[in-house]
């Protein structure tokens, strides 16, 4: 190596060991040394190192500190008044030790979970379908009906009661039990009662077995009854007793038998229907009241789509006698219709062709027709209707009515000529369905029920008069059904009707001009029921003046019954 190099490298060598004096020790006031330092590093053309982590330059530090802790020089020198860096004196009095801002700290440890959402494929498939713009509601499917469970059916029961008055009432039902081709089974039932007066009481006794016999085409059905009733003819002025009271007891005893032979149902279109009923009874009371009756009939019907077309009548056989009299009073009824019926409408059109024969012979042809017509869609319907009918006189059918009434019934047949209808029926809110009715008929011989007492004679008895002649008779019928729940069950019936009676001195006797029936069904439980009704009848009069002498008819004033 030359020599003229030595010198600047020792120079060099010199000046770096100061600096790095210089940069150990603090002093105020020496921070551009720092800065020369690291422009003496840039000038060297050395390639920067990389920085170190927090980690280490901390390790370097404290190794670095206890390094230079342990070296003990001392570095007094002498202080050049002129500021000559040969005379300065430095002092180390103390180790270093760096200490690290805060700011460098960081107390927060990295999060190593791999957090990235997994997204699982997908894979599309078009729908080939047309898109429908139609935004009408569309009907919902029907569902399917789940199977339904047979429930455990009792084939006998038995029902007693006890009331006021002494009332004792008794049921008894029983039969074969669940059987889908053969029903055979009975009852017996019992009511009696007494009243506050003389002799005040009456019965009631009824007994009847019955059967069913189901086949592929046709069914056959048929039962026997007989029915007991007594009660005895009590009653008399309370202000004005009779010496004298003929209180006889009467009793009534019907046996009768029917059997039915019909085509079952079946849910074919052009379905051709049949059915036939024989009917017979025989009557008789406590003393020479007597009535036999047969009864034949039956329809034929062939169904054409919405086209009905067919026929009805009956063969009714009858006789009737008494002490004064001995009747053969029988009828031929024939009725052919057509009927057409749709969605909104329901015509019936047709004759009723009635022969009478027998102590008295008349042939009747009258209208049968009926018109029904939707008149709001699902709820309200109007109905017209013509008809007209022979109303056969029947001693089971007055005795019924009136079980007080005397020997000797008059029998005359009496005719609706003219019964014309016209209301409307339907639905008013859920559960709540209604019925009203206008009306007027033309009845010829009206029978009506009068008293025939002589107190005199101690007689108390009714009778049956006829008005001879053409009566009319109009009014108006009202009906509500409000079936709250399956548990609670309203209803009512109101009836108003107006007499206009042929003959001047008839009056309608013992026909109220205004009635009203309702009651309330409510369903407790399977075994417990709760039943009440109401009747609220309006005034009526009877020919028979209750003073001997008078003339005025006799009011019988309006009363209210109820019942459980």
């Amino acid at each position: 190596m030359k020599v003229k190099y030595i010198y600047p490298l020792l120079t060099l060598v010199f000046a770096l060991c100061f600096v790095y004096a210089g940069a150990q020790t603090p002093h105020k006031g020496k921070k551009p040394a720092a800065k020369a330092v690291k422009t003496a590093k840039k000038k060297t053309g050395k390639p920067a190192k990389a920085k170190p982590t927090i980690a280490q330059q901390k390790t370097n530090a404290k190794s670095l500190g206890e390094a230079v802790s342990k070296v003990k020089v001392d570095t007094t020198k002498k202080m050049n008044p002129n500021g000559g860096s040969l005379s300065e004196e430095i002092v180390v009095t103390t180790a270093y030790k760096p200490v690290l801002a805060d700011a460098v700290k960081i107390r927060i440890n990295p999060d190593l979970e791999d957090k990235t959402p997994f997204k699982a494929p997908l894979t599309y498939f078009p729908i080939d379908k047309r898109l429908e713009l139609n935004t009408a509601i569309k009907p919902l499917s029907a569902m399917k009906r789940p199977a339904e469970r047979d429930s455990d059916l009792a084939n006998n029961y038995i029902k007693l009661g006890l009331g006021n008055l002494k009332t004792t009432y008794g049921e008894a039902y029983f039969d074969n039990g669940r059987d889908q081709a053969l029903q055979v089974g009975g009852y017996i039932k019992h009511f009696a009662q007494d009243g506050t007066l003389l002799d005040q009481n009456s019965s009631k006794e009824q007994a009847g077995v019955f059967g069913k016999s189901i086949g592929e085409v046709n069914s056959l059905s048929g039962r026997i009854d007989y029915n007991y009733s007594s009660n005895y003819f009590y009653g008399y002025d309370q202000l004005n007793p009779p010496p004298s009271l003929m209180v006889n007891k009467q009793h009534f005893s019907t046996i009768g038998a029917e059997g039915e032979l019909a085509k079952n149902y079946e849910d074919v279109p052009n379905d051709f229907t049949y059915a036939f009923k024989l009917k017979a009874y025989k009557f008789s009371d406590a003393y020479q009241a007597q009535e036999s009756n047969v009864v034949l009939s039956g329809f034929l019907n062939e169904t054409i789509h919405q086209f009905y077309a067919g026929v009805s009548g009956s063969l009714d056989f009858s006789t009737q006698k008494d002490s004064l009299y001995n009747y053969n009073n029988s009828l031929i009824r024939a009725n052919p219709y057509i009927k057409f019926q749709g969605d909104n409408y329901k015509i019936d059109a047709g004759i009723n062709i009635v022969d009478q024969f027998g102590y008295t012979s008349s042939l009747h042809i009258f209208p049968a027709v009926r018109l029904e017509f939707q008149v709001v869609p699902k709820y309200v319907r109007l109905f017209v209707e013509a008809k007209g009918d022979v109303n056969k006189s029947s001693l089971l059918d007055f005795y019924s009515t009136n079980p007080f009434l005397g020997q000797d019934v008059n029998i005359k047949n009496s005719v609706d000529q003219l019964d014309l209808a016209a209301g409307l029926k339907g639905t008013i809110a859920p559960g709540l369905g209604f019925k009203v009715t206008v009306f007027r008929n033309q009845v010829k011989d009206m029978p009506l029920f009068v008293s025939n007492f002589n107190f005199a004679q101690g007689y108390n008895r009714f009778q049956v008069i006829y008005d001879d002649g053409t009566a009319k008779v109009s009014g108006l019928t009202g009906e509500l059904d409000y079936k709250a729940s399956e548990d609670v069950d309203i209803f009512g019936r109101v009836e108003f009707k107006d007499y206009q009676m042929s003959t001047a001195a008839i009056q309608p006797w013992n026909l109220p001009k205004f009635k009203l029936t309702s009651g309330t069904i409510l369903h407790i439980s399977d075994k417990v029921d709760i039943k009440g009704t109401l009747l609220i009848r309006g005034s009526a009069l009877d020919p028979n003046p209750i003073k001997a002498g008078s003339t005025t008819p006799t009011t019988i004033s309006s009363f209210v019954a109820r019942g459980l």
